[in-house]
């Protein structure tokens, strides 16, 4: 619209007098009976006789789809027409299109499918129709000010609706200068008028003080006249005046009601207000089912807030048992809209499959949302990730980034493992200063971490330190495990069992390792197994020895799982238990135990503890020779040149007792022997 506000003014004349009424008339019985080809073609003769009411019907006619093909500009255009001869609620209309802006929607009777299904059909051919049928476009772009100039005649004219909208506008700037007091004006014209949206926008001029003295009374009353007439925004106003106590007495009863009135109207959020109340039975009866509804009415028209609730309403499980599908969609349905917990949520989800199926490239994608929201924890596992090559492709260089990140916000296990990095040379020049600086602040950060202290008290320790590292170490350890940190009592225990040339003290190193073992620490169950069941050790205890091991068994140490077996095959500190024996040889040999994968096989071939099978005998002699033991080379080739459990292969039998006589099997050089083999 490109007429100028003083050639506009000029346009605004009366029109001439003989407009047929008869004909408008006629057209608006037709339009009740729902016969809009009818009103129109009587519209258009009202039209040319210069009655802008016609004007202004035709214009709606377009808007609401009705008779013809939607098409707003259309709508405008007749708009204009009546708006130019100085009607009101067609300069309202314009107003109100400009201010907005109109975007051709898909559907149904719709320009823009229109224009898509003829251009499929005709191509190129397509265009000149288009421009035929919408001369005037499927679009209008937002203007302010033509929303302004229009909104400014109708508002003059005594619309309400445009003053409170003008008022607005002047408010905020929009199509003209900022002038709070104007604003002021017009929407105490509006509110003159009783018009609600005038009433609701003076509550909030005296709420926020925006040209006046914040007065809440004074907001409260106009809040209230406006929700009186079901302003729904009034009402939510209202109703936390009510809920806080501010402008108001507190009465969370009104607060309910309000919100509950409010949430009729599908307001959003009277609707997470309500389904708040509800929650808790503050104000109104608890509800748990109607407080679901309303969450999820809420959380469908996007609210953020709503959308966090629901998730966790399903993850606590509030109503019923936890949905962990359910709390996992409105999760990510909030990390979409860049809530950075989340996304975190989000990815963890994805990490532990829970709720969703696993898939380790969502969770690093959610994980590096998350840290670029600057969630610390997330930035640590994204860091691990990186350092890994898990669901992204490996990059020390970014895991150092990310690690940096989440130490920078108090997460000491970053500064560990960039400690660790450094120290070991990981990816990044090994440097022992930088290493030292990471695991030293990770360790006095927030009062200090048990495993950060612990970390930083075992580089300490293996940097070959001097009497005051071992003293700087020992009071780390001591820090860790007076708080419950097992390893810390380990490191301990081997400290004063004389490691890194400190005093021996045995009975404080047992003491030590019995703090860490009864914490379940595999390794000191272990190392307590040892120390009973040394002979010549004043600890010589066989029960306790036993006791321990079974421990340390229990908890997969493979070392204590082969000794365990030892014990049940020999009857050395247990009864005598073939079947336990074979049981704990093959717990340790799939841990990659390569003597208890060759005891095993053993006793599988000569069917001790168990029923004879050569083959899997076969298959364990193979795993011990893969990790080079020369008697499971030399069982394997025995099994392979006899057909024992294997197809018979007098070249493959030939391999692996060469490769026993590489490490001087005896056994193996004989057969090469016999064969008439050589070693080479």
């Amino acid at each position: 619209m490109t007429v100028s506000a003083r050639s506009l003014l000029d346009l605004l004349r009366p029109r001439s007098s003989g407009s047929d009424s008869s004909q408008f008339e006629r057209g608006m019985q037709a339009y009740e009976n729902r016969q809009y080809l009818e009103a129109l073609r009587l519209w258009r003769l009202a039209s040319r006789a210069g009655n802008p009411e016609a004007d202004y019907r035709i214009g709606l006619l377009y808007a609401k789809n009705e008779g013809v093909i939607g098409n707003i500009p259309d709508a405008v255009a007749w708009y204009e027409r009546a708006a130019l001869h100085g009607h009101v609620d067609a300069q309202f209309q314009l107003g109100l299109i400009h201010f907005h802006g109109f975007q051709a929607a898909l559907g149904p009777n719709r320009p823009e499918m229109w224009r898509q299904s003829t251009a499929a059909r005709l191509g190129d051919k397509a265009t000149n129709l288009h421009d035929l049928v919408f001369p005037n476009g499927i679009g209008v772009p937002r203007d302010l000010d033509a929303a302004f100039l229009w909104m400014s005649l109708a508002a003059e004219a005594g619309k309400a609706d445009a003053q409170a909208l003008l008022g607005d506008m002047y408010a905020n700037g929009q199509g003209c200068t900022k002038d709070h007091a104007v604003a002021l004006r017009w929407y105490e014209a509006a509110a003159e008028q009783k018009a609600a949206a005038g009433e609701f926008a003076l509550g909030d001029v005296y709420y926020q003080g925006r040209g006046v003295a914040v007065d809440l009374a004074q907001a409260a009353i106009w809040y209230h006249k406006a929700a009186a007439q079901g302003h729904v925004r009034a009402q939510v106003a209202l109703a936390f005046m009510c809920l806080k106590g501010t402008g108001l007495p507190e009465n969370v009863e009104e607060a309910a009601r309000l919100f509950q009135s409010a949430a009729a109207h599908d307001d959003a959020i009277a609707l997470y207000n309500i389904a708040l109340l509800r929650l808790s039975g503050k104000g109104v009866a608890k509800d748990l089912d109607k407080a679901e509804t309303a969450l999820r009415k809420a959380a469908r028209k996007d609210y953020l807030p709503a959308i966090q609730a629901l998730a966790e309403f399903y993850a606590l499980g509030t109503a019923a048992e936890p949905d962990l599908r359910e709390a996992a969609y409105w999760y990510e349905k909030a990390a979409e809209r860049g809530d950075a917990q989340a996304q975190f949520l989000t990815g963890r989800f994805y990490a532990t499959g829970t709720g969703v199926p696993p898939s380790i490239r969502q969770a690093a994608k959610w994980f590096e949302r998350a840290a670029e929201s600057g969630h610390a924890t997330a930035a640590h596992n994204i860091a691990v990730f990186y350092l890994n090559g898990n669901g992204v492709t490996r990059d020390v260089a970014t895991a150092i980034k990310w690690f940096e990140r989440a130490s920078e916000g108090g997460i000491s296990a970053a500064g560990v493992q960039l400690g660790r990095l450094y120290s070991a040379g990981n990816g990044v020049p090994r440097d022992q200063a930088r290493a030292a600086e990471w695991l030293s602040k990770a360790a006095n950060a927030n009062g200090g971490d048990a495993d950060a202290k612990t970390a930083y008290a075992v580089f300490l320790i293996q940097q070959e330190p001097s009497e005051a590292g071992l003293v700087q170490a020992r009071t780390l350890l001591t820090d860790a495990a007076e708080a419950g940190h097992s390893a810390a009592a380990f490191q301990l225990g081997g400290l004063h069992m004389g490691r890194s040339g400190g005093a021996v003290d045995l009975p404080a190193a047992v003491q030590w390792f019995k703090r860490a073992a009864s914490a379940g620490h595999v390794e000191a169950q272990h190392t307590l197994a040892l120390l009973y069941s040394d002979p010549n050790s004043s600890l010589k205890d066989p029960q306790a020895a036993a006791g321990w091991i079974v421990k340390a068994a229990d908890g997969g140490s493979a070392a204590a799982q082969f000794k365990l077996a030892v014990m049940y095959c020999t009857g050395q500190g247990v009864e005598q238990d073939l079947v336990q024996g074979v049981k704990w040889y093959e717990a340790a040999a799939r841990q990659g135990h390569t003597t208890a994968q060759y005891n095993l096989a053993v006793m599988l071939g000569r069917g001790q503890g168990c029923d004879a099978d050569p083959a899997k005998a076969a298959e364990w002699f193979a795993a011990a020779a893969q990790q080079g033991m020369a008697e499971a080379q030399l069982a394997i080739g025995d099994a392979l040149r006899a057909g024992n459990g294997v197809a018979q292969d007098r070249d493959q039998a030939l391999r692996w007792y060469r490769q026993a006589a590489q490490q001087n099997n005896e056994g193996a050089l004989r057969r090469l022997e016999a064969m008439g083999e050589s070693v080479g």
